[in-house]
């Protein structure tokens, strides 16, 4: 059975710093490109950053640029989503997919995921 899990949300300051985490259990996520999307309150899920496996190239929306990082680390089959610079307008829950065919961008935007995890909650509040 494919599971995606995300770990590594929690409550931070305006300004604060989070790292979030994607592993997976009966999928080698080594093999597939990797996004994280975000759904704040009482919004769509939208897409935050996405990351190939092929040559490691990223996406990111704008919102995000210069203060989220995604990285790869094939050793541990790990995706993560450093999270600098924290706003209020972050908070939400993230959720880690993996996709198979699409380009980084495509998966962003069309929220492309063939699996998705059930999400992890961040908060970011004075």
């Amino acid at each position: 059975q494919v599971q995606v899990v995300e770990s590594g949300g929690g409550s931070v300051q305006p300004g604060g710093s989070l790292r979030l985490s994607c592993g997976a259990s009966g999928l080698n996520l080594n093999l597939y490109d990797i996004g994280w999307f975000h759904q704040a309150p009482g919004k769509g899920r939208e897409g935050v950053s996405c990351v190939s496996h092929k040559d490691g190239s990223t996406y990111y929306t704008d919102s995000v640029k210069g203060r989220f990082t995604i990285s790869r680390d094939n050793a541990k089959s790990t995706v993560y989503l450093q999270m600098n610079g924290l706003k209020p307008e972050d908070t939400g829950v993230y959720y880690c997919a993996a996709s198979w065919g699409a380009t980084v961008q495509a998966m962003c935007i069309m929220k492309a995921g063939d699996y998705w995890g059930q999400g992890t909650q961040v908060t970011v509040s004075a």
